[in-house]
């Protein structure tokens, strides 16, 4: 039996649930989430071999309408990495929520029209729909909107027909060798991810309190045979911000590095000694010499 391989973007609005489906296609944690839109920020390679087919899924930050206060080169940033994840793939899984269509959605779907690969669109969170009886005729009039290559309704974070959602994208695999081993689930490194799991536990605790001018950058991170040793440096922009980060007798710090230890220590499979530290670093967000140091690098 010939092998199949091939990409598979994930692309929509911010906030419709793209990272929560690659962590429950894969069956592991790769793509941090919180309830905050726009919680991706980079391509994230999720890998799934499965006997002789190997998707390569590619989550994307979400796309989204430049506006007065998302005109940071950060934005600029997220939307561009979103749109070169469309290059080349064999396939790209559209995602909505439920039966809400914004501006935003159009113009994701405006980005689309010249993508030659298949375009399947799914319908996410059905399971929060108050009248199931509205799904079909909604499914019917999205579905309208362009030429899929086929309408899923899903339920990313129950995984309700993700199953059927795989097996439509396998249909657009073309034949290949695999690019990578079959244990071997991203192309991120540890480093990587540990930076990303501070982020989601700021992102997650603080809510609305911190705006998105933060950044979490790995200062060390040194392997022994028991121990990890992760030091994060987490940057913010303005001295209140670094007030409300820390907390009352630096009770919040305290506990976003608790949560993310415990949750590097579940990916890594070891004890992990995490130190965090805050600083003030004006202007990173709009600085593209900045963010290129601090790895928001589309190259």
């Amino acid at each position: 039996m010939s092998q199949t391989c091939g990409f598979v973007a994930i692309v929509g609005r911010p906030n419709v649930g793209k990272s929560t489906l690659m962590n429950r296609i894969l069956g592991q944690k790769i793509s941090i989430t919180s309830r905050r839109p726009q919680t991706t920020r980079h391509q994230v390679m999720g890998i799934k071999t499965v006997e002789e087919t190997q998707f390569i899924y590619v989550d994307t930050p979400g796309m989204h309408i430049m506006s007065k206060d998302r005109n940071k080169a950060i934005n600029r940033f997220m939307n561009q990495a979103a749109t070169q994840a469309l290059r080349d793939v064999d396939c790209v899984v559209f995602i909505i929520d439920r039966t809400r269509w914004t501006d935003e959605d159009q113009a994701v779907l405006k980005r689309l029209e010249h993508v030659k690969a298949p375009v399947i669109l799914a319908v996410n969170k059905v399971d929060r729909l108050n009248d199931k009886g509205d799904l079909l005729p909604w499914l019917a009039e999205v579905g309208a909107r362009r030429e899929f290559a086929a309408v899923v309704p899903i339920s990313a974070k129950h995984g309700t027909q993700v199953d059927t959602l795989e097996q439509e994208v396998a249909k657009y695999l073309p034949e290949s060798v695999h690019f990578f081993p079959e244990d071997q689930v991203t192309d991120k490194s540890l480093r990587f991810m540990a930076a990303e799991l501070v982020r989601e536990k700021v992102m997650r605790q603080l809510g609305d309190e911190l705006p998105y001018q933060m950044t979490v950058e790995i200062e060390e991170f040194r392997e022994t045979e028991r121990v990890t040793h992760i030091s994060a440096l987490i940057l913010v922009e303005r001295q209140g911000q670094k007030v409300i980060l820390i907390g009352e007798n630096g009770d919040r710090i305290k506990s976003i590095g608790r949560e993310a230890r415990l949750d590097m220590e579940r990916a890594l499979g070891t004890k992990v000694m995490l130190n965090l530290w805050v600083k003030v670093k004006r202007g990173w967000s709009d600085d593209e010499r900045a963010l290129k140091s601090l790895g928001y690098d589309l190259d």
